[in-house]
């Protein structure tokens, strides 16, 4: 037997796991693959993520390239083929051995897989493949599994990740195809969005067959799929960017959408920036995504022909909310769900609890406090049955300085927070 050479597995790991961090879209929900009495691991309840887990849990995944070698040359990427980065590979049996000894050790709880395009598209993919089904099948490996689909990969194949991975993801990476001819021309945003169209549509199949109960049938990528786009690194506007999120939520029932502030990397391209965004700007895309899956707003409501970029010192709701006086103050006691998910301050949950109250009781400011609710902001925007803000309609610019946060740069709290429970 071959003695494992521990320092060379030491010093690739360093390399690929290094590589690996650009890619945001490894984030997981949704998935429900339930433990095998003879197998290891298993995802229950929200799954496993990358951030944090409804209790508070941070819950981790190996996150890591099978290879940073790469035939394109996309000038925002660490790992484009005219880059002087160290190179490393792992095959397909290394990161088998990596996830499950790591798992052992408790270490991780599941896999986040991508790599570099080596050969061609699908001989890459085929590897990638592999690596999932040898631990489904030889290992049973119950836990947390991500595929990222190689861009320009068959149709068979991807299709095929969807039957070992719980989630998968097609980065589209930027918003418009002029985007992609300056910075990586040869990547199509097209080839994405087909590759997106082919994983709607099975997972659509699946679920219609699964209705049918007539049979046994295979689970595909039961977690969904989701797709990143980097923030930043064109002059791409949050309108643009928002748009294109829109569409692809509508078209391909997408999970998430992640925003990656670009991020300066070693001898960057003249046409690249020089310093990265201000993260407050990829939190406030994030704010602005939330409103559009969860909250019944338009993409092309949160920002102006003026301002075609969403504003770095106030949340989008309320932007909206200044924009559209007119629309407030709004009366708890009676507005609809579709009204109250406008006011500044109230989430989901609490409109919920708020609907749930009004058979029972007239409410009034102090329910809304035992409910937590931030008055703080909300108090402007409602009426309750012993408040009328009419006192409190002072002109635009006065309340704007009063809701603003005390400084314009968000927190690591602040961002986490809205990460994890999306109220705004």
């Amino acid at each position: 037997m071959m003695k494992t050479n521990w320092d060379s597995i030491k010093s690739r790991l360093a390399i690929l796991a290094d590589a690996a961090k650009y890619d945001a879209s490894c984030s997981s929900s949704g998935s429900e693959r339930k433990r095998d009495k003879n197998g290891m691991g298993n995802v229950e309840g929200m799954g496993i993520c990358h951030s944090y887990a409804p209790d508070g849990r941070c819950i981790s995944l190996l996150k890591i390239l099978m290879t940073n070698f790469c035939i394109y040359d996309c000038k925002y990427c660490v790992n484009r083929v005219t880059s002087e980065v160290k190179r490393a590979r792992f095959t397909p049996e290394e990161i088998v051995n990596l996830t499950l000894e790591f798992y052992r050790r408790n270490y991780i709880e599941g896999l986040f897989l991508s790599s570099g395009i080596i050969g061609s598209s699908d001989s890459t993919m085929e590897m990638l493949i592999r690596v999932a089904k040898s631990l489904r099948q030889d290992h049973k490996f119950n836990g947390y599994i991500h595929l990222k689909v190689v861009a320009g990969s068959s149709k068979e194949l991807i299709l095929e990740a969807g039957l070992w991975a719980d989630r998968v993801s097609a980065n589209v990476e930027m918003p418009v195809q002029e985007d992609l001819n300056l910075l990586a021309p040869a990547k199509t945003i097209s080839a994405a969005t087909k590759s997106m169209n082919q994983i709607s549509e099975k997972v659509q199949e699946t679920k219609e067959e699964l209705g049918k109960k007539t049979r046994f049938v295979p689970r595909f990528a039961p977690a969904g799929q989701t797709t990143q786009m980097i923030v930043g690194a064109t002059k791409s506007t949050d309108a643009l960017i928002l748009n294109a999120s829109e569409k692809m939520y509508q078209r391909y029932s997408l999970k998430r959408v992640y925003y990656s502030a670009y991020s300066p990397i070693p001898d960057a391209d003249v046409l690249l920036p020089n310093e990265q965004p201000s993260l407050v700007r990829e939190n406030r895309l994030y704010q602005a995504d939330w409103l559009v899956r969860f909250y019944d707003f338009k993409a092309a409501e949160l920002t102006t022909a003026e301002e075609s970029n969403l504003p770095l010192d106030i949340d989008p709701k309320t932007s909206w909310a200044l924009r559209n006086r007119s629309f407030f103050p709004v009366d708890v006691n009676t507005a609809s769900r579709e009204e109250l998910l406008r006011v500044p301050g109230l989430g989901v949950r609490n409109v919920d609890r708020i609907i749930q109250m009004r058979p029972y009781r007239k409410i009034s400011l102090l329910d809304l406090t035992k409910i937590r609710v931030s008055l703080a902001k909300t108090k402007y925007f409602v009426t309750t049955s012993d408040h009328n803000p009419d006192a409190f309609l002072i002109d635009v610019q006065n309340l704007k300085d009063r809701l603003r946060p005390p400084e314009t740069q968000l927190s690591l709290f602040d961002v986490a927070a809205t990460a994890r429970t999306g109220e705004i």
